[in-house]
């Protein structure tokens, strides 16, 4: 059997409640494909993106109803060798990629104020744009479950304010377009399993200045890897705290929250008090 034949293979039986079913839930739970959906699956190298590619190629294999993938790959100033590391997982798990090149490494290097965030804004515009000229009407992330919640805590502890990674999203600046993010409900350690299971490498992080740039705290050590941390060591008091956080954001009680603001707008609990008492 072909390695890459295994690996599909291992997706549909041993992982196939952690990862499959948890992959097909998302999709269904949130709407994420419709029949006729052309999407271009986004490749980083890493492991999240490549298991993201599998997923689709199964469900597209396996599903109810039919649609079309292009699977690209954006290289934002990668190292040759990490080019060529993409390029060979890419081929080993018979992902048929497309590569387009831009300069977002270039352009955020000197960046100190958020370069992460510059780079992530950066990134995603180069790829609606990629996809769009393709011919695609949605863009696929792998984010996963865990990459949610700690979205969630990060912008509570250091952006002061509630908000989540949303399971799918409409452009403001490409229209027609959407992103999706089917691996909502994976869990990073399932996704490890699989990856070491299989025996596969992949990149991990491929930015040549992260040691340098302003997010980190001064030891080598992002925010989100801080509440990584954090989180982890809350699961060993309770268990249950990764889901809690997770519903925290599906349960919003609007009349116990001071103020909250939509795109229009910032409202406060006074507004709908004054109006009782009236």
């Amino acid at each position: 059997m072909e390695k890459f034949n295994a690996i599909e293979h291992s997706i549909i039986t041993k992982y196939k409640k952690t990862l499959f079913h948890r992959f097909v839930g998302a999709v269904k739970d949130y709407r994420l494909i419709s029949k006729g959906d052309k999407i271009a699956v986004c490749i980083s190298g890493g492991k999240d993106s490549m298991l993201l590619a599998k997923l689709m190629q199964e469900l597209s294999r396996h599903g109810d109803y039919p649609f079309e993938m292009e699977f690209i790959v954006m290289d934002p100033g990668y190292t040759a060798q990490n080019r060529q590391k993409i390029i060979d997982n890419a081929r080993l798990l018979d992902i048929p990629v497309t590569i387009f090149d831009s300069d977002i490494f270039g352009a955020v290097v000197n960046v100190e104020k958020n370069p992460c965030y510059l780079c992530a804004r950066m990134r995603r515009g180069h790829l609606y744009k990629q996809a769009q000229t393709l011919g695609c009407n949605k863009i696929a992330l792998g984010h996963h479950f865990d990459d949610v919640i700690e979205t969630i805590l990060m912008g509570m502890l250091y952006g002061a304010q509630v908000q989540s990674m949303m399971p799918r999203i409409k452009s403001t600046n490409f229209q027609g377009m959407e992103l999706i993010r089917p691996m909502y409900y994976i869990r990073e350690k399932d996704i490890i399993s699989w990856r070491n299971y299989n025996k596969l490498e992949f990149l991990q992080c491929a930015c040549r200045f992260t040691e340098q740039n302003a997010s980190m705290d001064g030891t080598g050590t992002s925010k989100r890897q801080e509440v990584k941390r954090l989180i982890s060591d809350m699961k060993k008091i309770n268990p249950q705290v990764d889901i809690n956080i997770f519903r925290s954001v599906e349960r919003v009680n609007l009349s116990t929250i001071i103020g909250y603001y939509d795109d229009k707008e910032e409202h406060n609990f006074l507004e709908r008090f004054d109006d009782d008492l009236k």
